[in-house]
């Protein structure tokens, strides 16, 4: 008789300043996300957040729920404070699609959602000190994406001169990043009947 294993899933909110692994082999040492749940031997986040970013990050033991989740039409969705107030134009930019540097060749972004944001939800809560008003306004937008090139929302930002200050990740899928406060972690049957 086979003892089928049966895996495991979190939704977690990953603060600023921490890795998305388990695992840090360099000198130096680093926050990892072992530190803010007991999470099961085998657990492995799906894609990933890097350190100066927040928000919905899904780990599991299964490595093929891994797969399904990491595929090119489940959306992501951030949310993006950039320095100043972003442009009509800028947003109709990066919905066409920027150029940005992937492992120093030129890459051309799919097409995307983008939108400013008037009102920030409830989950993202007071977040880092970015700056104050005396270095200048910043505004809020909403970019959604299907694919997720390393340091990619704040490459595209930047490419339309709108350099991204802080980025929160707030849905994979349809799942959201809803009431987790920074740090909280939420296991869930699985990734697909959970919302």
């Amino acid at each position: 008789m086979l003892n089928k294993l049966k895996h495991r899933h979190f939704l977690i909110h990953k603060p600023h300043g921490y890795l998305s692994q388990f695992v840090y082999e360099k000198k130096r040492p680093k926050r990892l996300l072992g530190e803010l749940h007991d999470f099961p031997e085998g657990t492995m986040a799906i894609g990933r957040l890097d350190e100066d970013s927040e928000g919905l990050l899904l780990l599991t033991t299964d490595g093929m729920m891994s797969e399904l989740v990491r595929s090119k039409t489940v959306e992501k969705e951030y949310y993006a404070q950039v320095d100043g107030i972003i442009t009509d134009e800028a947003i109709e930019q990066l919905k066409k699609g920027v150029e940005i540097g992937f492992k120093g060749i030129k890459y051309t972004t799919k097409r995307c959602e983008a939108q400013l944001i008037s009102e920030l939800p409830e989950c993202l809560g007071e977040g880092r000190r970015i700056r104050d008003q005396r270095h200048g306004p910043t505004s809020w937008l909403s970019v959604t994406l299907t694919e997720g090139k390393f340091r990619q929302v704040r490459k595209m930002t930047a490419a339309v001169g709108f350099p991204t200050l802080r980025l929160v990740r707030i849905r994979i899928g349809t799942l959201h990043l809803h009431k987790l406060k920074a740090g909280e972690v939420l296991e869930v049957a699985d990734f697909f009947n959970n919302k």
